[in-house]
């Protein structure tokens, strides 16, 4: 059995969460909130997928 990548689970936990988020400030009617969270979301899913990809190139998935 592989070993999971403990790195990519958390970004896809912050992503998920911050996709949540954007749900709680769009009910809350805040534009902040909503922006805010859209950024974090850009920002994590784009660090996974850049580790993702450096660990595709050593071989490691």
């Amino acid at each position: 059995m592989k070993q999971p990548k403990w790195t990519l689970l958390l970004y896809s936990i912050l992503a998920a969460a911050g996709m949540m988020g954007i749900g709680v400030a769009i009910a809350e009617r805040s534009l902040l909130g909503i922006v805010s969270c859209i950024a974090a979301v850009i920002v994590v899913m784009g660090m996974g997928f850049t580790t993702k990809k450096k660990l595709r190139e050593k071989g490691e998935i």
